[in-house]
């Protein structure tokens, strides 16, 4: 016989099967929780209601209170790291090769001018010594202008001619005397006489063209070091990092501590939290291809090597030629700038038994050279660098890629993954790459009428070394640069070039003025000429504005 169950009994059994569902276990939650450093008694044992939670779905969930803020806390350190990483992986490849071309090029120059000092000791004996400061200086200048400091390389080998002309005037005229002014006329006629033959034309093409390309180059790896840095230390914005945790703890709270996020929903969060970032790819790109173009002329016509290496032959070889043609040369300054007064014959006499000239100088043999290396070639630095830059191209674009793969997408089941809500496939379209393209993004709220300053000084950056490389490319030395003109700049590079194939353009951007480098290379740039930047962000805001709130309702009904 079948007795009707009482409604007291049917309330009782439902409210237990409600209990049973309320008491399911978070043991696995917990023990992810505590493994991250946090606080057991935080989290609780059983699921609990989540009317408390600010970001995660509402319902039954194993978050408290307290575990969404430290796993919103925990996000932001997330994001960070995972962006770091890539960051300073790319910034080690650009300030380890900076380092090593800076420490090849000082010790190319300290050893060309030990190679010139020993051969000129050798080869000229006191008369060198007793004019080695000439020569000092020469490579003390030529230091200082590697460096970054305020050289001008061809008045400093203009300089440095005249002076030597103005002692070896005195050298092969022992017999007169002369005064300040007179070697001042003396050095006037460095051009016109050409008495060191056409070595000081040459080599002012050579060295010139040489060291601006070196220390542009040195520079440019030196400024994608810094840029990749300081674009690595901007902070994400609340509503990336609120994204962050939606993507990767969220499903924590629901119970679901193996399944990863979707790949396109985790490149949509990347896009939207490295919106910003997106917008150096143009510029990067453009710099990447300029570094390249350097660096073909750094192993061909502009091989600081070939150029310091024989440095002391040429200039030995300058000063032969003087040696061979001082009558002519004589000569013709006594006609210009008057005959000297003969010294006494006391002194006369001891002066010519005492510099011996032409029975010092002597021609020097190459096989008397000594090995001169900085430790490597430059071909095989220069080699080096280019494959590392080839792999840097598109380094930011790809950058959302790289991090979503390496760190939370990696063999995840499209069908069977995280996609916001709930354990489903991923149904949204993938953005673009960019601040402006973020304006449909479904899972990160950006706002692009608002482009991160410290993003766009790096993207002026990288537009003033991208305009100097440039103009390095092309012999010149771009100290500053406007690019609203259609100059590439002046300086103290000769823009004489002997090769055909020795120009490139440099590309103007209509209307944005850049700013100028300081001698250390270092970007100097009105705060104002930063809101002058052209950006896919700041085009057609007005439309923006207009279509922004139909296209906000249309998201909202699609979810």
């Amino acid at each position: 016989m079948w007795v009707p169950l009482s409604p007291l009994l049917l309330c009782t059994v439902a409210l237990c099967s409600l209990t049973v569902r309320a008491s399911k276990s978070c043991s696995e939650v917990r023990k992810l929780y505590v493994s991250k450093g946090f606080n057991q008694n935080d989290a609780p044992v059983y699921e609990i209601n989540g009317d408390h939670l600010k970001v995660c779905s509402q319902g039954h969930t194993c978050c408290s209170q307290a575990m969404e803020e430290k796993y919103n806390q925990q996000s932001k350190h997330d994001f960070k790291a995972a962006v770091t990483e890539p960051c300073s992986n790319m910034q080690n490849i650009f300030g380890s090769r900076y380092n090593k071309f800076d420490e090849f090029f000082k010790e190319l120059l300290k050893n060309a001018e030990s190679s010139l000092n020993d051969m000129f000791v050798r080869t000229y004996g006191r008369l060198y010594m007793q004019n080695s400061e000439l020569f000092k200086d020469f490579f003390v200048e030529l230091r200082k202008y590697y460096v970054g400091g305020n050289v001008n390389l061809e008045e400093m080998l203009n300089d440095f001619w005249a002076r030597l002309l103005e002692r070896m005037f005195r050298l092969v005229n022992p017999q007169y005397q002369f005064t300040d002014e007179y070697l001042e006329c003396v050095s006037k006629y460095t051009d016109q006489l050409k008495p060191f033959g056409d070595v000081p034309r040459k080599l002012k093409l050579q060295v010139t063209r040489a060291f601006v390309a070196a220390r542009t180059f040195a520079q440019g790896l030196a400024v994608a070091r810094d840029v990749i840095n300081k674009v690595s230390m901007v902070n994400p914005t609340p509503n990336c990092v609120r994204a962050m945790m939606k993507m990767t703890y969220c499903p924590h709270c629901r119970g679901l501590v193996t399944v990863k996020p979707c790949n396109n929903y985790c490149l949509n969060v990347m896009r939207g939290c490295l919106a910003n970032p997106g917008d150096l790819d143009t510029e990067w790109n453009n710099f990447i291809d300029a570094m390249l173009l350097l660096a073909e002329r750094l192993e061909g016509p502009f091989n600081i090597e070939t150029v310091m290496d024989p440095i002391d032959v040429k200039i030995s070889d300058a000063i032969m030629n003087m040696q061979e043609n001082s009558m002519q040369v004589s000569q013709k300054v006594f006609q210009g700038c008057g005959q000297p007064k003969p010294l006494p014959p006391a002194r006369s006499s001891r002066s010519v038994s005492g510099a011996n000239f032409n029975d010092r100088f002597r021609a020097y043999s190459p096989d008397e050279r000594p090995t001169t290396a900085a430790g490597t070639s430059l071909d095989r630095l220069v080699s080096d660098v280019k494959e590392k830059l080839k792999s840097a191209k598109k380094f930011w674009s790809s950058l959302p890629v790289s991090i979503c793969k390496n760190n939370w997408t990696s063999g995840v089941n499209e069908d069977d993954c995280w996609n916001g809500s709930d354990k489903s496939r991923y149904l949204y379209a993938v953005m673009s790459n960019g601040l402006a393209n973020q304006i449909n993004n479904p899972d990160v709220q950006v706002d692009v009428t608002k482009p991160d300053m410290v993003i766009r000084r790096q993207i002026m950056d990288l537009r003033v070394m991208t305009n100097k490389m440039r103009g390095a490319y092309n012999g010149n030395d771009v100290n500053f640069i406007d690019i609203s003109d259609e100059n590439s700049g002046d300086g103290s590079g000769s823009g004489d070039c002997e090769d055909s194939k020795c120009s490139l353009p440099v590309h103007p951007t209509q209307g944005t003025k850049i700013g100028k480098a300081d001698p250390k290379g270092r970007i100097i740039v009105p705060e104002n000429d930063l809101n002058k930047l052209p950006s896919a962000a700041w085009t057609n805001t007005a439309s923006l504005f207009i279509i922004l709130p139909s296209v906000l309702f249309l998201v909202r009904q699609w979810r």
